[in-house]
């Protein structure tokens, strides 16, 4: 059995990146930019903000405001707060599973917390989160797999990362992780092509595992 699974969170423990990605074509709209969600959720899923909104920049040829990031992330905690859910089958899944887990995901960890907090998740998870923003290093850069394995004891080759991103399965994969991606919003076969094994239903996770 692997030594360790490594889980993404969004899109993969919570249902946030449609929400979120809805808080940052609100604040756009305020600005004037039409920014259509099915146009930047591909843009935005498993994504770096910071170069998510260099592409938004050099899409309308403008300047964000200073606190632009604040004030999306501000909104999209309001929403999380009022709509957020867990991935339909997560927590069963999780509670299959009786291998060592952690989390690692681009998003700063007060992010990480809320979302699992507001999902129920995050007892599974305290004292093993890990935040690219703490690391330094963001998806696709295999370094936040590489910390989460390091830090707990764990050959990389024995680890499993769950992702639901082309970013984080080109990043597990860099690792020399087995990556299991989770293919219920981006297309199969772009996680297939970046060496991704797709499953559609989280009720398949813990065969997967074992398998």
């Amino acid at each position: 059995m692997p030594d360790l699974i490594i889980f993404d969170c969004d899109g993969v423990l919570v249902d946030s990146e449609t929400i979120g990605c809805s808080a940052l074509v609100r604040h756009l709209a305020e600005l004037g930019h039409d920014f259509p969600l099915e146009v930047a959720m591909p843009i935005y899923r498993g994504g770096r903000m910071a170069e998510l909104l260099a592409h938004i920049e050099d899409r309308f040829a403008c300047t964000l405001p200073d606190d632009f990031d604040t004030r999306v992330r501000a909104t999209a905690a309001d929403m999380f707060r009022a709509d957020l859910k867990p991935i339909p089958g997560i927590i069963e899944a999780l509670a299959e599973i009786d291998i060592p887990i952690c989390v690692a995901s681009n998003g700063p960890r007060a992010k990480i917390e809320l979302s699992l907090t507001l999902a129920g998740l995050l007892s599974r998870f305290e004292g093993r989160i890990f935040s690219a923003y703490e690391v330094g290093h963001w998806k696709p850069d295999p370094t936040m797999y590489l910390t989460a394995a390091r830090e707990n004891g764990a050959d990389p080759a024995r680890c499993i990362v769950v992702e639901d991103s082309v970013p984080g399965t080109k990043a597990g994969i860099a690792a020399g992780m087995r990556v299991l991606s989770y293919a219920a919003e981006t297309p199969a076969e772009d996680l297939t092509a970046v060496g991704g094994e797709v499953f559609f239903d989280m009720a398949d996770l813990p065969r997967l595992i074992a398998a």
